[in-house]
């Protein structure tokens, strides 16, 4: 609890060296870490924009069979989506599925985000198809990275379809 609390702490602070020192320190005890552990590090990895480090926690998480969260899979698929990784965001919301994870408002905008920034607007469109078949609320930021990604790609006519479905 004393290592969760401060790897969390440090997260919250934007401390993710200080947030991975503990991390690894933790490991060297004989606490086993837990979904709060290896989440708060992931976290504080996104925060720090270092989506390989944060991929190389999950990795971890997984390997070490630490079950998964919403939580968890929102932080590394946004640490991917801070630098544009949409190839690894979609391929996690894979994982993310396989597992039966359930998807939020959060993990949905940071996917289209990502392809936002890869300008892959079609990708766009089927995350947002697939948002309408789960019980995931659309809001105003879904909608809005939605837009932008078609507008940014050219693609004014989708993004203005998008504006009318959103009025």
């Amino acid at each position: 609890i004393i290592f969760n609390s401060a790897i969390s702490a440090c997260e919250k602070a934007g401390e993710w060296e200080k947030a991975l020192q503990l991390f690894s320190a933790l490991l060297q005890t004989q606490v086993q870490s837990n979904i709060i552990s290896f989440s708060s590090a992931i976290s504080a990895c996104e925060k720090g924009c270092k989506w390989e480090k944060a991929l190389e926690l999950f990795d971890a998480m997984m390997q070490c069979k630490v079950e998964c969260s919403t939580v968890t899979f929102g932080a590394v698929i946004s640490a991917c989506e801070k630098r544009g990784k949409w190839e690894k965001a979609l391929e996690l919301l894979g994982v993310m599925v396989q597992q039966a994870v359930e998807s939020n408002a959060i993990t949905f905008s940071a996917l289209i985000s990502a392809c936002e920034k890869g300008g892959v607007w079609e990708k766009t469109l089927q995350l947002f198809s697939l948002i309408k078949q789960n019980t995931v609320e659309l809001d105003t930021i879904i909608f809005g990275a939605a837009i932008s990604s078609c507008a940014k790609s050219g693609e004014w006519e989708r993004a203005l379809m998008l504006s009318g479905v959103m009025a």
